[in-house]
């Protein structure tokens, strides 16, 4: 994997299944509460001490960053792209030690979010099929 790609649902559209996982997982508001509990729980679980050890004393920055990065990401509003430009994740990521414990913790933080959040159990497998990807990428140590 070379980037972070866009997420889609798995089958077409139908009246089941929102065209997009933006508007699956219940739009910008829905990735605002999923993002605040991502680094609620940073703050809050121990289990996630090494993960929020590589962040900054204060949070708020870093939760605009996600959440404007997740909206498009998912196949919403582009906010990330429109300030920053292109993500390079991976670039913008380098000056932090990531391993597999970051990543590991990383990945179970966002996936306890998105199930205390309650997003479809099948949208939050195939989100967390594609976080791992990512996050194995993302890997610098």
């Amino acid at each position: 994997m070379t980037e972070a790609t866009h997420i889609t649902p798995a089958t077409p559209a139908t009246s089941e299944r929102p065209a997009t996982a933006f508007d699956w997982v219940g739009g910008e508001d829905a990735v605002r509460r999923l993002v605040d509990r991502f680094y609620d729980l940073m703050d809050l679980e121990p289990a996630f001490a090494v993960l929020r050890s590589l962040h900054p004393s204060t949070l708020e920055g870093s939760r605009d960053k996600l959440h404007w990065f997740l909206c498009g990401w998912l196949g919403g509003p582009d906010h990330f792209v429109e300030r920053f430009g292109h993500p390079r994740l991976r670039a913008r990521h380098l000056p932090f030690r990531i391993g597999i414990k970051e990543r590991d913790q990383w990945l179970a933080c966002m996936h306890q979010a998105m199930t205390e959040c309650a997003l479809d159990p099948s949208l939050q497998q195939r989100l967390n099929e594609s976080f791992a990807g990512t996050a194995d990428w993302m890997r610098n140590v």
